[in-house]
């Protein structure tokens, strides 16, 4: 197929490499404009951009795509066969929704209608689930609500993080997108409608979600958001008003009544109630103004009573 590529991040690699691989012809890809990145502010390029044109493909950065008459013009003169989409990060307006025979195709990285929206991974995750995947769909107005194409399920370890599984999908996703151009191509694929009523959403991820709720989540939940939610926006909750970012967590077993929050020092570790009376032992922590440290470390500088309480 003659195809445009639209992608951006590290995600969107594999799939373009592929598809070069494939010997489709690609006369364009389209990715967002180089950012500046550091406390230096130098710009740099996006993954897809540096592939792209290490491949000797033509790129295109444009800021907008919805009332960019140049752009438009210059897709309508391409005239592909079919647009992939792969986080690329942009809504796609409708003139270009419509302009391919075969449609705007898009890897999303969930099994739909689960977890539609920005952040499929770190919220599956973070939600405790054991396996997602890798969709293909036709791009419509909607959120990710366009018919689907095919899916291939990936198992979720219960140790595995976000970013883990990021590189999983990426890579697992990239076969998955020339399996459907052949399918479509052949006829051999038949769009199938989303079940709307069973759509769960995944929107972009704040700090806040990162706040560690231990009144109102299990040991277990906390974290599995923890495991969601890295590298960003991580975990953090407070001590005697001081910022507290948890590096490093896992479960444990202390079988003492506690409200939800109050600490305990057991053999030079640091135990947490939460929910249910279950609990939490953070291994590396980070005070607010201060470096990261373990938890034998941290406990050598600051003194942890039976009154002391997280998130309070």
């Amino acid at each position: 197929m003659k195809l445009i590529f639209c992608g951006t991040p590290q995600f969107a690699v594999p799939t373009l490499e592929a598809l070069i691989g494939a010997g489709h012809d690609i006369p364009l890809v389209v990715t967002q404009p180089d950012r500046p990145i550091g406390r230096e502010q130098k710009l740099h390029a996006p993954p897809v951009k540096m592939i792209a044109e290490g491949a000797g493909l033509r790129v295109v950065q444009p800021e907008k795509i919805k009332t960019n008459l140049e752009f438009e013009a210059l897709l309508r003169e391409i005239a592909p066969d079919a647009i992939v989409v792969v986080a690329y990060g942009r809504i796609i307006p409708k003139w270009m929704l419509d302009l391919p025979k075969f449609g705007c195709i898009n890897l999303h990285a969930s099994l739909l209608p689960k977890y539609r929206g920005a952040a499929p991974i770190q919220w599956a995750v973070a939600c405790g689930e054991r396996e997602t995947g890798n969709t293909t769909m036709l791009l419509e107005e909607g959120l990710d609500t366009g018919p689907i194409l095919l899916q291939r399920r990936v198992p979720i370890d219960p140790t595995q993080t976000a970013a883990e599984l990021f590189e999983i999908l990426s890579v697992s996703g990239a076969p998955l997108v020339v399996e459907t151009l052949v399918g479509l191509a052949e006829g051999l694929i038949q769009p199938t409608a989303q079940n709307h009523a069973e759509a769960i959403l995944a929107p972009l991820l704040t700090r806040e979600d990162a706040r560690i709720d231990f009144a109102g989540r299990t040991a277990q939940e906390i974290y599995n958001r923890w495991r969601g939610f890295q590298p960003w926006p991580g975990a953090w909750t407070t001590l005697a008003q001081k910022k507290l970012i948890v590096h490093r967590r896992t479960g444990a077993e202390f079988g003492a009544l506690a409200n939800p929050g109050e600490v305990r020092v057991f053999e030079e570790c640091i135990q947490v109630a939460c929910r249910e009376n279950t609990w939490l032992e953070l291994k590396e922590v980070q005070l607010e103004g201060k470096r990261r440290m373990s938890a034998e470390e941290f406990l050598r500088g600051n003194v942890l009573d039976d009154s002391a309480m997280l998130g309070g």
